[in-house]
């Protein structure tokens, strides 16, 4: 397959993507629990040590850390929150995908930690976030990409720009791969 035949039939996966998040029928709001003791949400959230306590987190993941408006930093939260930032961009230049495996160990030990409840945000989490999350149940609950946003969209409005989407689709097809010489993974 040629370049050129290869972006096409990448841009017809990402539009089929693209139209099953348009399926979801959710209104967008602040935090959401999306799989048992994990949540996406926003930077407003992430910033509420209120809400946060309420919600009984323990671990926050910043997928927009250092951007303007989105405060984090393991001093903000002192012991009440184990802190991991990631100082992703939501373009469609950014490479996401060198943070995959960070973000999906993180999310997976926090969760494994006694009473371990996440939350993983960006500004608006619907993109980096969400993305980031996306891949924590392709990697971790062995998902693929398509049932991963499936789950997530039965409990949270999300859209991950065009570029999270095809690393999202590479990713999917490297971990098909893999099963399909090793079906433990």
């Amino acid at each position: 397959m040629s370049g050129s035949e290869q972006q096409l039939q990448n841009l017809a996966l990402i539009k089929e993507l693209e139209l099953l998040l348009d399926s979801c029928t959710l209104e967008l709001t602040p935090v959401d629990e999306v799989w048992p003791n994990l949540y996406l949400g926003n930077v407003a959230v992430a910033q509420n040590r209120k809400k946060l306590q309420k919600l009984g987190i323990t671990h926050v993941l910043n997928a927009a850390h250092s951007k303007q408006g989105s405060i984090g930093d393991q001093s903000f939260y002192g012991d009440t929150c184990v802190y991991f930032g990631i100082p992703a961009e939501d373009s469609e230049s950014f490479d996401l995908s060198q943070y995959f495996s960070a973000a999906t160990d993180f999310i997976n030990k926090a969760l494994k930690s006694k009473d371990g409840k996440v939350l993983v945000h960006c500004i608006m989490g619907v993109s980096r976030s969400a993305t980031l999350v996306v891949v924590y149940l392709m990697m971790r609950q062995h998902l693929s990409l398509r049932d991963a946003l499936r789950q997530l969209i039965q409990k949270r409005a999300i859209y991950p720009n065009r570029n999270f989407l095809s690393q999202l689709l590479k990713l999917d097809d490297e971990l098909a791969l893999r099963r399909r010489f090793c079906p433990l993974l």
